[in-house]
């Protein structure tokens, strides 16, 4: 069975389980909370040596670290990842996108507003962080004005990465009332057989 080390709080783990639970493989969750320094110990970094959730646990004892490739080893073979070649680019054009332009300013402004104490020095990029948040959540916007989902016509792996902090871009400050075409997008997604929420 497989194991995936994770946070249930994190956007990039519940991106594996909610995958996971889609494609209705089994597997083990263990919690490690890497705000307590649970990543850092040598046991976690034998599996990961980064030092970050989610980590899968494979049969056969080796470790893939990153959430994005975890989706990849797990939809690979089914319908949440096209065989066509341009089809699959799509799907890894907008998981690029995720992680490069979406993930660093959504992502980080929830970690501020959630996890740090209201004087935090980090508020102060905040401006900066919801300006290119924005920015990411604008594209996302023209394309779902046109399209359904992000790549080949249907759900893939591209809309669980690109869900996992959009849904709850909210805690980060993010007005997605100004996304009609985003937010019937994430009604889409909760819509989807196996949809499990965050935590």
């Amino acid at each position: 069975m497989l194991t995936i080390y994770g946070m249930a709080d994190s956007g990039n783990c519940y991106k594996v389980k909610l995958a996971a639970e889609q494609l209705r493989i089994p597997y083990r969750w263990v919690e490690v909370n890497s705000a307590k320094g649970e990543t850092r110990t040598p046991a976690f970094l034998a599996r990961n040596a980064n030092g970050k959730v989610p980590t899968l646990g494979l049969e056969d004892g080796t470790f893939l670290p990153e959430s994005n490739a975890i989706l990849n080893y797990l939809a690979e073979g089914t319908p949440l990842l096209p065989a066509e070649r341009l089809a699959r680019a799509r799907v890894l054009q907008w998981m690029f996108f995720e992680q490069y332009s979406h993930e660093p300013y959504i992502a980080v402004a929830r970690y501020i507003l959630r996890y740090l104490p209201p004087d935090t020095p980090r508020r102060a990029d905040l401006p900066r962080l919801h300006e290119r948040g924005y920015q990411a959540l604008g594209v996302m916007e023209q394309h779902l004005a046109r399209e359904p989902y992000f790549a080949a016509g249907r759900y893939t792996i591209a809309d669980i990465a690109l869900y996992a902090y959009t849904h709850c871009a909210a805690d980060g400050g993010f007005d997605l009332g100004r996304l009609p075409a985003v937010q019937r997008w994430l009604d889409r997604v909760r819509g989807e057989p196996g949809h499990v929420p965050l935590g």
